[in-house]
């Protein structure tokens, strides 16, 4: 029988969105064209930059977050202390409460943005060719999947799953941090080189006591590990098990009798 694993869920939550929608804008530069989503940080390359393209048209806020990105400047110079979160549920609140008319003024106007935006993407997906539809389709899934196993990481170490121990080379190299310290004008790229090609240059009888008590604490981890995975089948944690414990063994074949074997 096999298990099937797991998908983690790839979304975020509501509120996260809003918190990253209402973040505070650097002075010196101007607002991003989809609004209000801009950070101190150099924003990353969008996918289709990574592929050596213009960057796609932005998709125009939503009514909600027009009122959004009007109304935080004001709540935040009127209350500078307030926190980001505080000033989400305040902006929420005032929005529900907002005039008809105001709300209607801003769902013409992203009515407006949205056909211009439409016909804007449109165009520039007609520009794109067959192999950069497809590094982009790839870049969109490593995405995904570099969040799926960041996810998993951060689930595996949630439920306590027992750290592999340290080779008998990593194992050297921390007792020579504490031996031979890195210098004072000495980069660590230096000192890991020169601890490295001594690693190497070290008798084989030196080596074994490092591979002594990696060998022992990695025999104690092989069995730590087996009791957590089968504690984690048990409790339906199946997606942070390996694969290869999740298929059970095959069943032995009846032996033939003698009766049998005659006929």
């Amino acid at each position: 029988m096999i298990f099937s694993t797991t998908m983690l869920s790839s979304r975020g939550s509501l509120f996260g969105s809003l918190m990253g929608k209402v973040r505070p804008f650097p002075s010196n530069r101007p607002l991003a064209a989809a609004g209000i989503s801009n950070s101190p940080v150099t924003q990353s390359k969008t996918l289709e930059e990574q592929v050596g393209l213009p960057p796609r048209p932005k998709k125009p806020l939503t009514p909600y977050f027009r009122f959004m990105r009007d109304q935080r400047p004001k709540l935040i110079a009127a209350n500078p202390k307030l926190s980001t979160i505080d000033a989400v549920r305040q902006l929420s609140k005032s929005w529900s409460e907002a005039d008809v008319k105001l709300k209607e003024r801003l769902q013409t106007e992203y009515k407006k943005d949205q056909q211009i935006y439409l016909e804007q993407r449109t165009k520039y997906d007609a520009t794109l060719t067959d192999e950069q539809r497809a590094e982009i389709k790839q870049l969109k899934q490593d995405i995904v999947e570099a969040k799926e196993r960041r996810q998993l990481r951060k689930r595996v170490k949630e439920l306590g799953r027992p750290k592999k121990p340290a080779s008998a080379f990593l194992r050297f190299i921390a007792s020579e941090r504490t031996n031979t310290p890195q210098g004072a004008q000495q980069t660590y790229r230096d000192w890991h080189q020169k601890t490295t090609a001594k690693w190497t240059r070290i008798s084989d009888s030196e080596k074994e006591v490092y591979m002594q008590e990696s060998r022992k604490e990695l025999e104690m981890y092989r069995k730590a590990i087996s009791v957590w995975e089968e504690k984690m089948i048990r409790l339906g944690h199946i997606d942070v098990v390996r694969h290869g414990n999740l298929i059970d063994p095959p069943e032995p074949k009846p032996r033939k009798t003698q009766a049998a074997k005659e006929k």
